[in-house]
């Protein structure tokens, strides 16, 4: 599928109620030059989604990659599926003519069910750059925990809508660190390359890398830490390298190049929208409903189990309760999601027969950001991909590899941005909270000291060789280290313990786990072509096995 098809009326568009069903369709939606929008998108009506009573072979709760994979596969083998999404299908473009909004201009299609932004970078120059926006069903959710937000994309391509495609394997050294139950040799024989070839994975092309505007940044960011010592790695990802090439001639319309990543990519980025789903969807066994949440999974009298399913509008409210029954349900709903879910179902009484694992071993991927200041001879560029394609790496020495990431302003900044992935050790449980009635993660700020010392493993020493400072702008007032935050939740139902080798959770038959709660804690990289590879090699053995 081509990367704009997506915005068609094709027959391949997405807009088929046939596959997508709910009321995840946006309209109305107004933007004015740089404010959030007055008016509030409205839904487009209901279409055929899963109607209370149903009975279903398969039900996934969620689309995100691990989803999207057993969702596929499962109706490549012939069996029916539903899925659950909880977010809208972003599958209608708003009157700017533009599905997703822009990185610098957020409005109500930004974030989940929140009245003011909460954007990773709290401030710029030293001013708040958070705006009020309407409440509405957002793509970005910016989930508060005691210590911790996490930052979770919400709609049919759950995280692949949000994230900045950096589709990285793990090198094989360090994977028996990562899932020691996993045979290696499958996973980088087999289930790593199905994964990428499944995600449309590419590198670009380091010539014209080399050459280009905009990842000038990048070039200054190789420099630097080439400078200090440190490898310098490109980085694969899912973005169409050809449709960036005519970005930056001006001949189709920008996206990486308008610095969109935050709130989705209009163009050029091959979300699960453009590679599962749409394999998904030529397979006409799965339908999707979005804008429903599961609420409770309890075994059916006559077998299989009985899951409660919540509708609801754009603005959060619940307009109907729905029971279905399930032969088999996959809780595919991002390490949160699916993690809450399972805590608060054992709790309840829902599902007493999930073991003592349910919710341990949660991580945060030892994300944690900063910025640097560099000289005036370094400008980074005013003109910047938002599509991150480079690495530098010292997981080995110093537990930690740092994305050389974008600041699309569309200023000189001067500024050189990083998110690192660390060696962070520090695992957080959820639990169940009675008394509100609502799930809590124990996590403890002064868990990301860690991950601030391994990172700076990196940049004092870069800092030292090349005279610069730490911006102190970005996070607060005087604050160098963005440390309240991960965009790679990880874990919560680890493999081998919450469940079996293969994410069958003990305690009950016909009941899986197959997205990122299995992994504990941890990639060593960007997370998602593991969870991706993972998914393959598990459903691969659930099919053979259990159907």
């Amino acid at each position: 599928m081509s990367d704009s098809a997506i915005h068609s009326n094709s027959s391949k568009g997405f807009s088929r109620r046939t596959f997508i069903t709910g009321t995840g369709s946006i309209l109305g939606v107004a933007a004015l030059a740089g404010r959030a929008a007055a008016a509030q998108p409205t839904a487009a009506a209901s279409a055929a989604s899963i109607p209370s009573g149903a009975h279903v072979p398969a039900l996934v709760i969620g689309t995100g990659y691990g989803g999207c994979v057993a969702a596929l596969r499962l109706a490549q083998a012939g069996v029916d599926v539903h899925m659950i999404e909880m977010g809208m299908s972003w599958d209608t473009p708003g009157p700017d003519g533009k599905i997703f909004a822009n990185t610098t201009s957020p409005d109500a299609r930004s974030f989940w069910l929140r009245t003011k932004t909460k954007q990773p970078l709290s401030n710029f120059l030293g001013f708040p750059i958070d705006r009020d926006i309407p409440r509405h069903t957002g793509i970005l959710d910016a989930e508060e925990f005691a210590g911790i937000t996490v930052y979770q994309g919400r709609g049919v391509g759950g995280g692949s809508l949000v994230n900045g495609g950096m589709a990285v394997t793990p090198k094989r050294e360090n994977f028996g660190a990562i899932l020691p139950s996993v045979n290696a040799d499958e996973m980088y024989n087999t289930y790593y390359p199905r994964a990428n070839a499944g995600l449309g994975v590419a590198t670009i092309d380091p010539a014209w890398f080399d050459t280009t505007a905009c990842y000038q940044y990048a070039r200054v960011g190789r420099k630097h830490a080439q400078r200090s010592g440190f490898p310098f790695v490109f980085v694969p990802t899912v973005y169409d390298w050809d449709y960036m090439k005519q970005e930056a001639a001006g001949v189709v319309p920008k996206s990486a190049l308008a610095g969109e990543i935050l709130y989705g990519n209009n163009y050029g980025k091959k979300s699960l929208q453009k590679t599962y789903l749409a394999r998904i969807r030529d397979t006409g066994r799965v339908t999707i409903s979005s804008l429903h949440k599961v609420t409770s999974v309890s075994p059916a009298a006559g077998g299989g189990y009985t899951v409660v399913i919540d509708q609801i509008d754009t603005g959060g409210a619940t307009t109907t309760t729905k029971t279905v029954v399930a032969d088999k349900v996959f809780f595919a709903a991002g390490s949160v999601g699916t993690s809450k879910l399972l805590v608060r179902l054992k709790a309840t009484g829902a599902l007493p027969a999930l073991n003592g694992e349910i919710g341990q071993g949660w991580g945060d991927n030892g994300n944690v950001m900063c910025g640097r200041a560099n000289h005036l001879w370094d400008p980074t560029g005013s003109l910047q991909s938002s599509i991150p394609t480079g690495g530098i790496d010292n997981w080995n020495a110093g537990g930690a590899f740092a994305e050389v990431a974008p600041l699309p302003t569309g200023i000189e900044t001067y500024a050189s941005f990083y998110l690192s992935i660390t060696k962070n050790p520090n695992r957080a449980r959820f639990s169940w909270n009675a008394a509100t009635g609502k799930v809590d993660l124990n996590w403890q700020s002064s868990w990301k000291q860690p991950s601030i010392d391994m990172a700076k493993t990196i940049f004092d020493k870069i800092n030292a060789k090349e005279g610069t400072i730490y911006r102190t702008d970005l996070f607060g007032t005087y604050k160098i280290w963005g440390d309240h935050l991960t965009y790679h939740p990880l874990g919560g139902a680890v493999l081998t313990k919450a469940t079996d080798n293969y994410g069958r959770l003990h305690g009950y038959s016909g009941l899986y786990v197959i997205d990122g709660a299995l992994i504990p804690g941890n990639t060593s990289v960007n997370p998602f072509v593991t969870i991706t590879a993972l998914a393959e090699r598990n459903i691969e053995k659930i099919i053979a096995t259990d159907l």
